[in-house]
């Protein structure tokens, strides 16, 4: 039988076919009139993703270079801050933070919960020397979201800034940065925004820029300040990404065609459809509060869930992401984000039910079919 590929990863997500030809284009030279149109119109276009007027740069880097730029243009060394620390990307937070000398206090929770507004705003009563507060949007490594518009309540009543990471989530469930008090929100490229992976985004509010401009972390490529003065010359101050960045004006055309409203649907009916599919067949969700983005779910128990993960992809071809360390094989992961659609959830849940079949899990075959198949059909307009 012939093999075919089905991505069904949180990270790198399908591209376009109309943005993998947008690929093909002649070069063209980045310092020219040319160039600096279609970056303008990218960076105008991101901006009504972010849901912000400030302007929103781009850095050639993957997510977590938006990350370390968020620290480093931010923060001094000694500076005091909060990280919240729910799985593998709460937790990068914190080690970046260590890496410029940076204190932070680390909010460490049980993959897969979240933290309440009450919660942080006790935090920040208890420590108000703290400058900053670093949050995810989408914990990717376990698939619950964040409430972040309660956290912009909490944090706008302080000194401190609210940092957001909004690598898998933003474009996929609502984070508008300027109504919901965001400082600083980030994302990258190869999630929802539909392209490959290679570019990372980051809008900065005036309150955040207040404390750019006073930060004494040590910076070179991920100078915010250069990267605001080239922007005002339409260019960047670095060899930019320029096939990335024409492949992700042809990608912001198709999510503006859409509207972000559409596509939040989009996205809250093919996680409905997942998760309706997931509990058909008797299995458990990780997540509290489970996001849009991807689902988690619990192995059962007797399985191997390291080999369940490898059947799918090595079998079926059905690329699903597993759990990360220190929870291998603990939980599975199945992406619904960016440039998927419904066929892809009847696939994912047709190879997890042949995967689980093979591996002794007793399935009743079509059950996660059965469940999700009304849900997808019902709102395929």
């Amino acid at each position: 039988m012939i093999k075919k590929y089905y991505l069904l990863s949180p990270g790198p997500t399908p591209v376009p076919s109309s943005v993998l030809s947008a690929a093909a284009e002649p070069i063209i030279h980045h310092r020219t009139a040319e160039f600096s149109k279609i970056f303008m119109e990218v960076t105008e276009g991101l901006k009504y993703v972010f849901g912000t007027k400030e302007d929103v740069y781009v850095l050639t880097s993957s997510g977590t270079g938006a990350m370390e730029a968020a620290v480093a243009n931010l923060c001094s060394p000694g500076d005091q801050v909060l990280t919240i620390n729910a799985g593998k990307f709460g937790e990068r937070w914190g080690n970046i933070c260590k890496a410029y000398g940076v204190i932070n206090k680390d909010i460490v929770l049980k993959w897969g919960t979240v933290l309440p507004k009450e919660a942080l705003e006790a935090e920040l009563k208890a420590n108000p020397a703290v400058k900053a507060v670093f949050a995810t949007l989408s914990e990717t490594s376990a698939g619950q979201i964040f409430d972040i518009q309660g956290f912009g309540e909490v944090v706008a009543k302080t000194p401190a800034v609210l940092v957001v990471d909004g690598i898998s989530g933003l474009g996929a469930t609502p984070c508008p940065m300027d109504e919901w008090n965001v400082d600083l929100l980030l994302t990258g490229a190869q999630k929802s925004f539909m392209i490959p992976p290679g570019l990372a985004y980051l809008a900065c509010s005036p309150k955040a820029w207040k404390l750019v401009e006073t930060a004494k972390c040590q910076k070179f490529y991920f100078d915010l300040k250069k990267a605001r003065k080239n922007l005002e010359k339409q260019t960047t101050p670095w060899t930019p990404g320029v096939t990335l960045i024409i492949q992700q004006k042809k990608a912001l055309e198709i999510i503006r065609e859409m509207g972000l409203e559409k596509l939040y649907v989009h996205h809250r009916v093919l996680g409905d459809a997942t998760r309706a599919g997931i509990k058909a067949l008797g299995l458990e969700l990780l997540a509290e509060r489970p996001g849009n983005i991807l689902t988690a779910v619990k192995t059962p128990a007797g399985i191997d869930g390291v080999k369940l993960v490898k059947t799918m992809q090595n079998k079926y071809m059905a690329y699903i992401a597993g759990a990360q360390d220190p929870h291998k094989g603990e939980f599975f992961r199945i992406a619904h984000l960016g440039y998927m659609g419904g066929f892809d959830i009847i696939t994912a849940l047709t190879a997890l039910e042949m995967t689980l079949t093979d591996l002794g899990y007793p399935v009743v075959a079509g059950a996660s079919i059965k469940a999700a198949e009304p849900i997808l059909r019902e709102n395929w307009a």
